[in-house]
This record gives C-alpha cells, sequence and structure tokens, in this order.
C-alpha cells in the first residue's frame, strides 16, 4: 500500500511539474534577455546611442587570445536590440520556442566571446535554460501546443 502511496505522489508531482516547469523555464531564459533589450532603444524604432557606441567602440570578440571589433557594428547592434526583444516576446507565450531558445542559445555564445569572464556567473544559467527548453518543448501552456491541436484536428477532420 505504500508503495503505491509514493508512486501515486511522485507520478503526481510529475504530473504537475510537466504543466509548470516549461513556463518557468521560458521566463526565466526571456527576462534577462528582455531586460537587456529595453536599454537598447531610445523610443520607436530608434536605437540608442550608447548601443551604437557599445557595439562600436566598446564591445569586443575575444578569440584565440585576441580582441577583434564586431564587423558592420551599426547591423549588429540592430539586430542584437531587435532579437533581445522579439526572441524573449516569442519565448513568453511559447510561439516558436524552441527556435527562439536555440537563436537566444547561439547569442549566449557570442556574448560569451565579448564577456569571456560570464560564464560562471550567467551564460552557464542561460545556456541551460535554453538547452532544458529546447529538449522539453513548449509545455502544455503555450500557443505552440494551441496551434499544434487546432492543426491537428483540421488535418484528422480533413478527407484524403
Amino acid at each position: 500500500m505504500s508503495q503505491f502511496l509514493i508512486r501515486s505522489t511522485i507520478e503526481q508531482i510529475q504530473s504537475i511539474a510537466g504543466v509548470v516547469a516549461p513556463p518557468l523555464l521560458r521566463i526565466a531564459l526571456a527576462l534577462p534577455f528582455l531586460r537587456s533589450g529595453h536599454t537598447r532603444w531610445d523610443g520607436f524604432l530608434s536605437i540608442s546611442p550608447a548601443t551604437l557606441f557599445l557595439f562600436e567602440n566598446q564591445f569586443k570578440l575575444h578569440v584565440f587570445g585576441a580582441a577583434y571589433d564586431f564587423p558592420a557594428p551599426d547591423t549588429i547592434a540592430l539586430l542584437v536590440a531587435t532579437a533581445e526583444i522579439a526572441l524573449p516576446v516569442l519565448l513568453i507565450l511559447g510561439l516558436a520556442t524552441r527556435f527562439a531558445a536555440l537563436a537566444l542559445l547561439l547569442m549566449t555564445g557570442v556574448i560569451q566571446l565579448v564577456f569571456p569572464d560570464g560564464w560562471a556567473n550567467f551564460h552557464l544559467y542561460w545556456a541551460s535554460l535554453a538547452v532544458g527548453i529546447m529538449a522539453l518543448g513548449p509545455g502544455p501552456l503555450s500557443l505552440d501546443r494551441l496551434i499544434s491541436q487546432w492543426f491537428y484536428r483540421r488535418t484528422m477532420r480533413s478527407p484524403i
């Protein structure tokens, strides 16, 4: 009897965690990027001068013991500023979730090249969240799941 109770309790914990964990992971990864993205803009569709300065003068890629300038820093600044808003929004909504997590994992890799000392404090945490999201998927509380269910129902009804 006690084995049944233990097994039943574990299954309930797993079931609840399966619903709660994916959105928590998505929000945890989205927040630092969204916060950073808000600092990149100076009004609607206007990159802040500080962001342009950082990408043109401060941010360097540290590769093989040397520091290199970003190619096309103004374009990179615009792409990063856009990605730091768009990708977290997609994650929070659970839309294109695995692709958004992969893109933020790649951004984390580039950020690691810019700030090599951040691995233990931030980048490992972000990378772990991104990989966890890619492995678990968006979860039941997501637009991805809603769209998937809608598409599945439509294809099941349509005659072939």
